[in-house]
């Protein structure tokens, strides 16, 4: 958000600077003229991210006696748009299981993403005296999350455990040799081509993955919530948004000729 703020704003800008007009004129900039890292025009949900973090920015400055009204009151902010969360169905995640990949690591750090929900960052960072285990408990993941840098702890099943390999030492990563690139998002494609997956999938999915098929098998969406570490219950109840999708086009796909 910043970096798009110091393109818009060239000559910098000042809390009386910011009016109803200027943050129209801003809006603007987001929906129309702004560019990804990849030269695109960004996202609609990044667009409402980054407007949404300018006018939290005014309500602090009024919280703090800066300005004494916020100009962000006045204006419309952007709507955000659901996400498309593509996944794998538990067919899918046995299939895609049982074919090999040209890089075993990846599949490896896939699947146990898909059986815990841990995010790519957590995954690749993930070392050995973070994985623990106790009689009461089993096994579990003591981490900190890079994203939000909460504070987790994250059972885990004894079959994601195994798919960790032989312990090493402490501070050693669990997935050496994990990387993200384009190659590696094209290995990952490959593979789960192999198992005849023709979806667009990506690392994430797996953990869109585990959300839906906990949702799916009767996990209740607070306890969902809480495996995912989602600080708001609203960003889980999109995948039980996704799951109602998914069951009415299932209930459409039987016609007759009547």
């Amino acid at each position: 958000m910043l970096k798009h703020l110091k393109k818009f704003a060239k000559n910098g800008a000042s809390f009386k600077d910011i009016d109803k007009n200027w943050l129209e004129d801003f809006k603007t900039y987001l929906i129309s003229e702004a560019k990804s890292k990849t030269n695109k025009h960004l996202s609609q949900n990044s667009q409402s991210s980054y407007f949404s973090k300018v006018t939290a920015a005014l309500k602090e400055a009024v919280k703090e006696g800066i300005i004494q009204t916020n100009p962000a009151n006045q204006v419309e902010g952007i709507r955000s748009d659901d996400p498309d969360r593509e996944f794998l169905t538990l067919e899918e995640l046995q299939a895609a299981a049982k074919v090999e990949c040209e890089m075993p690591v990846l599949k490896n750090a896939f699947i146990f993403s898909a059986l815990s929900g841990l995010r790519w960052s957590d995954i690749e960072k993930l070392v050995w005296s973070e994985v623990q285990h106790s009689e009461q408990s089993g096994y579990y993941i003591r981490f900190r999350q890079k994203k939000t840098k909460g504070a987790e702890t994250l059972p885990i099943s004894e079959q994601a455990f195994s798919l960790l390999g032989e312990r090493r030492k402490q501070d050693d990563k669990v997935f050496e040799g994990l990387y993200y690139s384009a190659w590696h998002n094209l290995k990952l494609r490959e593979w789960v081509m192999k198992a005849g997956i023709t979806k667009h999938i990506t690392f994430h999915c797996a953990r869109h993955t585990y959300a839906t098929l906990q949702i799916t098998l009767g996990t209740d969406i607070y306890t969902v919530s809480k495996l995912l570490g989602h600080r708001h219950l609203k960003t889980t109840e999109i995948y039980a948004k996704v799951i109602d999708h998914k069951k009415q086009e299932a209930a459409n796909k039987i016609k007759l000729d009547l």
